[in-house]
């Protein structure tokens, strides 16, 4: 949604931010994340503030909270946690996802090249493989990843402005270096940044 009071229908939503219209209807329902407003046909219209809450919703939910606890903190009479530590933590978890990400493309690169060069792998290598495999789609606990955003804190406070300039360097360089296939799906794969 832009500024200018766009709002969104539960399709348009579903389709901007990949979610299912299950799912949204579902947040909808147990009071997650309700649309402020209504067309005249009585269809749900999502608004910038929504959309807001919805991000919050999903980033508390890839930390590993229920939707319970989720509804517990967006409604203690704040707007939950602050925008910009979500986006930090995620970009922990993402940092993190990345690197064990490629931790398993090596694995799978020195297990391919057994193959190649003895026609199969031991039963020991390809526990370790199975092993980088559940290390990528490893769910984070909220204790996780609140001492990611502690070690993160402690690093960022001893860089110098030049040593923060070459890290955001690196990240650019590292955007840089994936293929515009890799690119659109992570932009895909990230919830709407709040205005």
């Amino acid at each position: 949604m832009s500024t200018d009071g766009t709002t969104w229908g539960v399709g348009e939503l579903a389709a901007a931010t990949g979610l299912t219209v299950r799912t949204l209807h579902h947040y909808d329902e147990i009071g997650l994340v309700r649309p402020s407003r209504r067309s005249s046909a009585g269809h749900r219209r999502y608004t910038a503030g929504d959309v807001r809450r919805l991000h919050r919703v999903l980033a508390l939910r890839g930390f590993g909270f229920a939707l319970g606890e989720i509804g517990a903190l967006l409604d203690e009479g704040t707007d939950g946690p602050d925008a910009r530590e979500l986006l930090r933590r995620q970009l922990d978890q993402v940092v993190d996802r990345i690197a064990r990400a490629q931790d398993l493309r090596r694995r799978i690169e020195a297990v391919l090249g057994r193959f190649e060069a003895a026609g199969g792998a031991s039963a020991a290598v390809l526990v370790r493989l199975i092993e980088g495999m559940t290390a990528v789609e490893h769910a984070y606990t909220p204790e996780e990843l609140e001492r990611m955003a502690a070690q993160r804190r402690e690093m960022a406070e001893r860089l110098s402005p030049e040593e923060l300039a070459a890290m955001a360097e690196r990240r650019r360089a590292a955007w840089d270096s994936m293929t515009p296939d890799q690119q659109a799906e992570m932009q895909r794969s990230r919830p709407p940044l709040p205005h």
